[in-house]
């Protein structure tokens, strides 16, 4: 269902995206004016692999997976978008087919401005197209992260990660949150299996790093011990 122009989606859009940060008022409202939005139920694709579009999307509220999906059929999670994420760069500037699906693992709203008018608005403010381009490189540095992360570290690591990841997007001022993912899902993230997620997990219960309340309720207990072992200290 998409939201119309004026519907309050759009302009939290714009204020949530840390590289829309310090646009001008003008800006700032001729950007809102382009910006549509939509809500998706879980499980509903945002884009497939091989689709092509011309539009930068947004994730407003919920969470999105981006995923590979083996010639075996096996799914493999390549990034995860929380709100204020941005995705869809590649098709965007390259008119490159998408190489990810982009697929709802919560019901979601995604923001999305299409590149005629997104261009414009970077052709009139060169601080922001400077920004935006900071904003890529710090994508690829977290891709060539996430890369080194999967091979040279150990599931323990890892899963140390996703959780400091999950604390920072979620609950940044608390330290409980609700896994936001299946642990299928986080096996997939992380590159190991569901039993092996559920024995860490268990593990760091044992080593009062988190507590666990049920399967999913996680709160954090040392946050600073899981940094050391995630080598983020």
């Amino acid at each position: 269902m998409a939201c119309h122009q004026g519907c309050a989606h759009e302009s939290a859009c714009l204020t949530s995206v840390p590289v829309f940060e310090g646009l001008n008022v003008v800006d700032r409202q001729l950007l809102q004016k382009v910006t549509r939005s939509r809500h998706f139920s879980k499980g509903e694709f945002i884009f497939q692999e091989g689709e092509r579009s011309e539009t930068l999307f947004v994730v407003n509220e919920g969470l999105i997976k981006l995923t590979k999906i083996s010639a075996e059929g096996k799914e493999q999670i390549v990034r995860l978008l929380f709100p204020g994420d941005f995705f869809g760069l590649s098709s965007l500037l390259k008119k490159d087919k998408h190489y990810v699906n982009a697929e709802t693992s919560q019901n979601t709203v995604i923001c999305y401005i299409e590149k005629k008018d997104f261009l414009t608005t970077m052709e009139k403010d060169a601080e922001l197209a400077y920004r935006f381009l900071l904003e890529v490189n710090e994508r690829l540095c977290d891709a060539d992260e996430s890369v080194g992360s999967l091979s040279l570290m150990e599931v323990d690591q890892r899963l140390a990660r996703a959780l400091i990841l999950f604390h920072k997007k979620m609950s940044p001022n608390k330290g409980s949150f609700i896994l936001p993912i299946t642990k299928k899902e986080l096996a997939s993230y992380i590159g190991t299996t569901p039993e092996s997620v559920s024995r860490k997990l268990l593990s760091f219960k044992t080593q009062k790093l988190i507590q666990m309340d049920g399967s999913k309720q996680i709160q954090i207990l040392e946050l600073d011990q899981l940094k050391l072992m995630a080598e983020m200290a």
